[in-house]
């Protein structure tokens, strides 16, 4: 069963399977596609990671694509697909409840398809965390 949303985006959800919870299972889009690089939890005026807080940090990187999503005229509700590149298993699921306060706090409640990776680093040694997205912007925004 496909569900509606709203505007541009439909999310995909098969009736007959368990919904998903922080996520979506699929989402059809059309508009001007805005791709964004990786964005790891740190303070992008000076360049650096500030804490070694694993909830911490993924506020920051969420902080940072919400603001590069605004850059462009895009809203967290515009996001097609989020990938998130994470060093801890442990780390993550002791954090999810701060980790979804954070999540609804800059992105709203909207769960596009998501997919995290466990990792064995990434480049700044300090990172704990880095999220890359996709957005689909409507066309009464191009």
């Amino acid at each position: 069963m496909n569900t509606p949303d709203t505007g541009d985006t439909r999310i995909i959800h098969p009736s007959a399977w368990a919904q998903p919870r922080g996520y979506s299972d699929g989402m059809i889009a059309s508009g001007r596609y805005l791709t964004l690089a990786g964005q790891i939890g740190w303070n992008p005026l000076r360049g650096e990671v500030e804490t070694d807080d694993f909830a911490a940090q993924t506020a920051q990187a969420l902080r940072n694509v919400a603001t590069l999503l605004s850059e462009a005229g895009a809203e967290p509700s515009h996001v097609v697909r989020l990938t998130w590149y994470i060093t801890s298993r442990g780390e993550y699921i002791a954090a999810r409840k701060e980790i979804g306060v954070s999540y609804r706090e800059l992105m709203g409640t909207h769960y596009p398809p998501m997919s995290v990776v466990i990792v064995s680093g990434l480049l700044d040694v300090r990172a704990k965390v880095e999220i890359e997205a996709t957005a689909v912007l409507p066309a009464l925004l191009r």
